[in-house]
Parts: C-alpha cells; sequence; structure tokens
C-alpha cells in the first residue's frame, strides 16, 4: 500500500522536516510502501502549497496521505478545508494522522474500517476545526501584544521589521532637500515604496510634534 507523506512548517525558521524521522517509522511499521517524502515551509492556512499540491497530483486513487497531525495539513478555513476534503475524496485518498490513532484503521478496507471512516470524518472536521482556531487566536494574542507594544511607544517595529536606517535618512534627506517634491517622485528617487515615504514623513512630524511640546 502506498504512503505519501507530507510535512509542513509555518515558517523557514523552523524545520518542516521535524518529524520526518518518527512518520517514515510509523510507515514502516505499517508496512507501507513510501511513495514520497513532500516537506514545505508555507503557512498552513493556505489551500494552495507547492509541496501538496504536487503531492496530490502524482497520488492514486486508493494511495495513502499520511501526515504527523492534522494541523501539518491543515489550519485551512472552513470552505479551503471543505475543497481539500473533496479533493482528497475525488482522489480517493484516505487521510492517516500519525498523532489521531483512530484514523490508522483507514488502511483496513473491511466494514470496521469504514464504519471507523465515518467517525473519523468527524475527529478530523473537529481537529482542523481546533486547528484553525488556535491560528485566529494565536494571530489575535499577537495583534493585541503589538498595538499595546505601539501605544507605550510609537517608535516601535516588530522584530525582524526594523526600519532600514540608511534608507530612512536618504529619504528624510530628499523630503528636506526637495519640500514641493509629490510622494512618488521621493519614493521613485529613493528606489523605495511610497509606503515607506509616508513612514518618513509620519516620523518627522511625531518627532517634531514631540520637540516643540
Amino acid at each position: 500500500m502506498k504512503a505519501h507523506i507530507y510535512l509542513r512548517a509555518s515558517t523557514k525558521d523552523q524545520d518542516a522536516d521535524r518529524a520526518k524521522a518518527q512518520v517514515l517509522e510509523f510507515a514502516s511499521n505499517s508496512g507501507f510502501q513510501v511513495a514520497g517524502v513532500y516537506s514545505e515551509n508555507i503557512s498552513g492556512t493556505k489551500l494552495q502549497r507547492p509541496q501538496l499540491m504536487g503531492l496530490l497530483a502524482v497520488a492514486d486513487p486508493g494511495d495513502i496521505l499520511l501526515v504527523e497531525s492534522i494541523d501539518r495539513l491543515s489550519r485551512l478555513s472552513q470552505s479551503d478545508w471543505s475543497r481539500l476534503k473533496q479533493i482528497l475524496a475525488e482522489k480517493q485518498l484516505r487521510l492517516i494522522v500519525v498523532d489521531l490513532p483512530t484514523t490508522h484503521l483507514q488502511a483496513d478496507t473491511s466494514v470496521t474500517g469504514q464504519i471507523m471512516t465515518v467517525i473519523n470524518d468527524m475527529l478530523i472536521d473537529l481537529t482542523s476545526t481546533m486547528a484553525r482556531l488556535d491560528q485566529e487566536k494565536r494571530v489575535e494574542r499577537i495583534r493585541q501584544g503589538m498595538a499595546n507594544k505601539r501605544a507605550q511607544d510609537p517608535a516601535w517595529t516588530p522584530p525582524g521589521k526594523q526600519k532600514n536606517v540608511q534608507l530612512w535618512q536618504s529619504v528624510e534627506r530628499l523630503l528636506i532637500k526637495l519640500p514641493t517634491a509629490s510622494v512618488d517622485e521621493i519614493a521613485k528617487l529613493a528606489s523605495c515604496g511610497v509606503a515607506t515615504v509616508y513612514r518618513v514623513k509620519k516620523s518627522i512630524k511625531d518627532r517634531n510634534e514631540r520637540n516643540s511640546e
């Protein structure tokens, strides 16, 4: 029985292959023939993922899609999750999740296996929903934390997104030197986006207001 292993991590700082050995060991112990291992660093909220789509394109009817956990496969919205389930159904793929033991019977084609398929569909839907809600809560917590930091310090920028000091200084010099130039003109001269010019202008305005107090 052929199994296609799918591994995913959200960011480049995380290791998408972290669980590879564990999933390969599970496949070996289950007697599966591993047809391919598909690994990528991409958000689970996106349906269109190169490696996942590649796996689905080459898998044959009756093959197994093997993942470590549901959240590695999906943190999708309800509509995108429904679409992915539809694709799996059309491809006649059986989803087995290492950390969801009831799905292990998906390889069983007997009546018992068919009954478990119905139960697993409900469990997988529930787990997928929980993964999506967990993602939404995480994003909301990050937003709230960033909003609180900005309220305490208007000049604060998120880690990894600090301003390019040299570029900002260049934009500021152009704004001072060419006070009548448009934002678009300044952006072209500085080789940056107009959003950066607006941020620099706001920074100058805020600084001037603080100095005048």
